[in-house]
């Protein structure tokens, strides 16, 4: 019979679990923010220059997003199943439960969730998390969840990545996470220079960093799927079904963000080759209306105006004076002089 809340004594209560990963809530919350702060600060742009201004914003704010929560996601494999198992070591009780598997860069995240949620006389949710990053250590996580009792599925699942296991999913995916990390600081550092190049008059070079940014996402995926490839899957057989993985969003979703990275480098290179003066009046904020300033093709910066010099200014021109005025002029410039006449 249960105790203490309708959970047994042995056992201690469920965590609270909150609707989605800290992590990407702090990141999200972010970005969100400073895309916020732009539209604010708008209206005070002039022009057709409002909407390209906003979409290059967007672009740059979904892009950065992107790579750092991808970096700290647990959906890079992913897997879920229905099925009929065991519940709790030294029980013959069966339940109904939801069973899913969330391989991440840093780790993986078991969940179960009852069908109904109450079943037994307990709340059947539970949401673990084990990682593999550096300074921590999976063999010591397992340990923990052996000594809690959690349930059968998630102690099943967490075993298969343990570095014991004969399955070998612990090099293999530890492996794949801290290269693919990696190389996703790595992208993301280049889009930190891409954002800055372009605010000032070197536009090609900000299209080489954006290039460069969507290359070393492809090359975080290219190093996650060789090493998750290295060893034969391995069988996951919960109760009466077998739970099958393949990509996570976050996988598809870095894949998507690297094209577009690429795509746009490669129209930005082409467009400072063929039509540089487009290129520079889509990264500048004026709208062409004052004719007093001058754009070097070059250049092009949000800040950058480039202001006539004197020696292309036109040459200045001689105006005659009337023969009173030139008089009037010379007496007040030399009045001891009897004569001032021009």
């Amino acid at each position: 019979m249960a105790a203490f809340g309708h959970t047994f004594p042995f056992y201690t209560g469920l965590k609270p679990i909150f609707p989605m990963d800290t992590t990407l809530a702090v990141i999200i919350a972010i970005f969100l923010t400073a895309l916020v702060t732009f539209i604010i600060i708008l209206p005070g742009i002039r022009g057709k220059m409002r909407v390209f201004w906003l979409l290059r914003v967007v672009t740059s704010l979904f892009i950065g997003a992107v790579i750092l929560a991808v970096n700290f996601s647990s959906e890079w494999f992913v897997g879920q199943v229905s099925t009929n198992t065991s519940y709790k070591a030294f029980s013959s009780k069966w339940i109904s439960a939801d069973v899913g598997l969330q391989v991440g860069l840093g780790g993986v995240n078991i969940t179960l969730t009852g069908i109904p949620v109450q079943q037994l006389n307990e709340t059947i949710n539970y949401n673990e998390e084990f990682t593999w990053r550096l300074g921590e250590n999976y063999a010591e996580e397992y340990a923990k969840a052996l000594e809690k009792g959690l349930p059968d599925p998630v102690l099943y699942l967490a075993e298969k990545f343990t570095p014991n296991s004969p399955c070998g999913l612990h090099g293999q995916y530890r492996l794949a996470g801290h290269y693919t990390s990696a190389t996703l600081w790595v992208a993301f550092l280049c889009w930190l220079l891409a954002n800055v190049m372009l605010s000032m008059p070197v536009l090609v070079y900000g299209g080489h960093m954006l290039l460069a940014t969507g290359i070393f996402q492809l090359l975080g995926l290219l190093f996650f799927s060789t090493a998750t490839s290295l060893t034969p899957p391995c069988p996951l057989r919960l109760g009466t079904a077998t739970l099958h993985t393949h990509h996570g969003p976050a996988f598809w979703i870095t894949l998507t963000t690297g094209l577009l990275c690429v795509l746009l480098g490669l129209a930005m290179a082409v467009a400072h080759r063929m039509h540089p003066q487009r290129l520079k009046a889509f990264f500048t904020q004026s709208s062409g209306e004052d004719p007093a300033l001058e754009w070097n093709p070059e250049e092009g910066g949000l800040l950058s105006p480039r202001y006539r010099s004197t020696a292309e200014s036109p040459e200045p021109q001689d105006i005659p004076l009337s023969e009173a005025s030139s008089e009037a002029c010379c007496k007040k410039e030399h009045p001891r002089e009897p004569d001032c006449t021009l």
